[in-house]
């Protein structure tokens, strides 16, 4: 009987990948044409009564194609949304559902390219799905484990996804390293600290497990810098703290929460926020700024806006200025973002960012000037001013790049070859 092939998955909140472990390597395999990585999007298209997945989304949806866009889905695990019903088109589907047929999508590419069934995987998570609420954090997990079984996988199993980034860092590790994992994402940032042998760490220890030193991690990643970065340079343009009529009022802020998160755009267009904002201009200082938001809500442009700020913060990595077109919701409206905006509203996250990783350290019994190696991952490590002060607090440490999209997953296909053999 053949043996069966080993898979990692990372479902990540930007970006996704899978990793198998077979013929005694590992690799990613294609999920979108070419490509390792996917956007973890969705588009349902009203017009061709279809499912669009990743970049071919996107694209759809900037189309101008009838439907609806969905992307960021992890963000709702262990949140009370994430057992409601949402509606696309004409039909209710509960989140399970939709998530179900993103997963479902990458496996079944990967089994085409196989031509086998993938039945055993290992499935990455961040270290606290939740932050705060063991309860909300173990049915997050539960929840990915009956979506995982319902597509077709019968083994189950997770692994923190700093620790799988571990597993890839380990394989290009030349001498004992203290290491610090530094795994950036779209929704989480996650830390671990281990003591790395070079070679085959399974044949020198007992368990692998032995070697961690720490883990920690908090809900804060690339979609969180996006939002803040949109709260501070864009939503005012759209009435965001912007003055009411009555003294002493501002404009209710929770419409510019939901617009500037990925996961809560959607439920901004329905008639009861329409009213409500179209009473609330009555009452503004300034009700050519509620005008603004109405055209883009009518447009459904909210995921329009999202990525035009996620490509702004990305451009701002290289230059010291840019400019953030708002033509689709008003002629001659731009945005102007520099990079000290940019550090301006990362600052408080990455000072929270900061202290989980003095977290670990303690957890660990170390300080900052003993770790030798840091392996950085996940896309929010590109960002210049998060990885200096990141990187800053282990000063005698080697830095070392990873796959931004990629450790977490060859990791996870790694441990899988290793939990299922």
């Amino acid at each position: 009987m053949a043996k069966p092939i080993f898979c990692g998955l990372d479902f990540g909140t930007s970006n996704s990948t899978l990793g198998l472990f077979r013929q005694e390597k590992v690799e990613l395999v294609p999920v979108e044409g070419d490509n390792v990585t996917i956007p973890s999007a969705l588009f349902f298209d009203f017009e061709e009564h279809g499912v669009h997945f990743g970049r071919d989304a996107i694209q759809t949806y900037l189309e101008g194609g009838e439907g609806r866009m969905m992307r960021a889905l992890k963000s709702i695990l262990g949140t009370p949304t994430m057992q409601e019903f949402t509606m696309v088109g004409r039909e209710r589907k509960p989140f399970t559902a939709v998530l179900g047929l993103f997963l479902s999508h990458m496996k079944a590419k990967a089994e085409v390219l196989l031509d086998d069934n993938l039945t055993h995987v290992v499935m990455g998570r961040p270290v606290f799905f939740v932050d705060n609420n063991p309860d909300a954090d173990k049915e997050a997990e539960q929840t990915m484990r009956a979506i995982a079984q319902d597509i077709g996988f019968t083994d189950v199993e997770f692994e923190y996804e700093p620790v799988a980034a571990a597993r890839d860092f380990q394989q290009v590790a030349e001498r004992e390293e203290i290491a610090l994992i530094i795994d950036i994402g779209g929704g989480t940032s996650d830390f671990t600290i281990l003591k790395v042998l070079p070679g085959d760490l399974d044949k020198q220890s007992d368990n692998s497990r032995n070697q961690i030193l720490a883990n920690t991690g908090v809900h804060i990643g690339g979609t969180d810098f996006d939002r803040w970065l949109s709260l501070s340079r864009v939503m005012p343009l759209l009435g965001y703290q912007s003055p009411m009529l009555k003294e002493g009022r501002l404009m209710p802020v929770g419409y510019y929460h939901d617009l500037a998160t990925w996961q809560k755009i959607n439920f901004l267009y329905d008639h009861k926020t329409h009213s409500e904002l179209r009473y609330l201009r009555k009452e503004a200082k300034e009700p050519h700024l509620l005008d603004r938001l109405l055209q883009l809500l009518e447009l459904r442009e909210g995921h329009r806006l999202a990525l035009s700020v996620e490509s702004s913060k990305v451009t701002l990595s290289d230059q010291e200025e840019t400019e953030l077109p708002l033509t689709f919701i008003e002629r001659d409206l731009v945005a102007s973002i520099s990079r000290a905006d940019l550090i301006d509203s990362l600052d408080d996250g990455t000072e929270r960012i900061k202290r989980t990783i003095s977290e670990a350290l303690k957890l660990a019994s170390l300080d900052g000037e003993q770790i030798s190696a840091v392996f950085l991952t996940g896309g929010s490590t590109k960002v210049p001013y998060i990885r200096q002060s990141l990187t800053a607090m282990v000063p005698n440490a080697q830095i070392i790049e990873g796959d931004a999209f990629g450790s977490v997953g060859i990791g996870l296909a790694l441990e899988a070859q290793r939990r299922f053999s």
